[in-house]
């Protein structure tokens, strides 16, 4: 159960109520402080609607965050959007397995990596920084850094909040487990 109780539109003033025009459990957790809930969605809309990376492939590497943090929330919110952004059942399998997967191309595997990497060690490798230099230009290279950057801390508020998944998303964990 969450530490703090989730906000409904109506216990928002007039002008923070748009903090829920989609009222999932973080957006109404995050609502308890509106300025830092509009500071943190900025970057979150800018890796959604402006960044140059490709959108499967950051889908893989933040699926891949909420697998090696078992962060049910991350995980499951990621599986739909996972799809929605051109991944597959089999995607979605081979990043629960994670770098070392037998279907997975060079990028894929190195994008996991540096997933893993920064997610375990704090930070991507030489080897795998340099590895990826020959698939990603400079501003992908940083795009992807920011982008996994993020959901690390996401998923850290995630798990300090001990923000509920919604009922809607309890499905994909079913389908499927963490292992």
């Amino acid at each position: 159960m969450a530490r703090l109780p989730y906000l409904d539109v109506d216990d928002l003033a007039p002008e923070d109520r748009e903090l829920l025009d989609r009222p999932i459990n973080l957006a109404r957790m995050l609502a308890h402080s509106p300025a830092g809930t509009r500071a943190f969605r900025h970057t979150g809309a800018w890796i959604r609607h402006k960044s140059r990376f490709d959108t499967r492939l950051r889908e893989m590497a933040i699926l891949r965050i909420g697998v090696i943090t078992r962060t049910d929330y991350e995980y499951s919110h990621h599986i739909e959007l996972g799809r929605q952004f051109g991944m597959s059942d089999d995607d979605i399998r081979a990043v629960i397995a994670g770098p070392e997967a037998d279907s997975l191309p060079e990028l894929e595997r190195l994008v996991l990596t540096a997933a893993d990497e920064a997610t375990e060690g704090l930070s991507i490798s030489t080897e795998t920084f340099d590895a990826l230099r020959r698939h990603l230009d400079a501003e992908l290279l940083v795009e992807l850094t920011i982008i996994v950057s993020y959901y690390n801390a996401v998923v850290r508020m995630l798990r300090s909040l001990e923000i509920d998944v919604e009922p809607g998303y309890e499905r994909y964990m079913e389908e499927f487990p963490l292992p």
